[in-house]
């Protein structure tokens, strides 16, 4: 006999896509009267908003502002627990990865929990009114005095922009 069944399922924490859940004598009728078979579900995580899953570590993207960036500063940052503080530290560079070790998810065949990886994006301020975009060109010129010392990476890149183009005609 056919019949439809709804079943509660527990999942446990810590499973991902492809794992399976087997429900002991929920399948099939066994031949000739047989004891029925296993069911087996089959997960499928969906995608979430704010964390990004690889194994049992996690990743997020976190907007940092200009000034928390330039002077460092403490943010508010989710986990599977709770709220955490991160410290970022004074002249951070969009990009940088901050470690939270243990925040992670814990797997569910057991092992180490992992850890949650906080990538900093540098959020450029918009809509600024006349004074900012005053003061940012005030900050500008200021640094622009600098340079190397402020901007690394900038010249560093720049310099690179200009070897390649000494090799090509030279």
């Amino acid at each position: 006999m056919q019949e439809t069944k709804t079943l509660n399922v527990k999942v446990p924490a810590g499973v991902d896509t492809g794992d399976r859940i087997r429900l002991a004598g929920e399948g099939e009728a066994g031949a000739n009267g047989g004891p029925a078979g296993d069911l087996y579900v089959q997960v499928q995580v969906k995608d979430h908003p704010i964390f990004t899953r690889d194994g049992a570590n996690l990743y997020c993207e976190v907007p940092i502002s200009f000034p928390m960036a330039c002077l460092g500063g403490e943010l508010e940052v989710p986990t599977l627990d709770g709220k955490v503080m991160l410290k970022i530290p004074p002249e951070t560079q969009t990009g940088r990865m901050f470690r939270l070790r243990g925040k992670g998810v814990k797997p569910v065949r057991g092992g180490a929990v992992g850890d949650l990886l906080c990538k900093v994006q540098l959020e450029t301020p918009v809509h600024l009114t006349k004074d900012q975009k005053a003061m940012i060109e005030k900050l500008g010129e200021s640094l622009s005095g600098g340079g190397k010392h402020h901007s690394p990476q900038e010249h560093g890149w720049m310099d690179g922009v200009k070897n390649f183009f000494d090799k090509l005609t030279g």
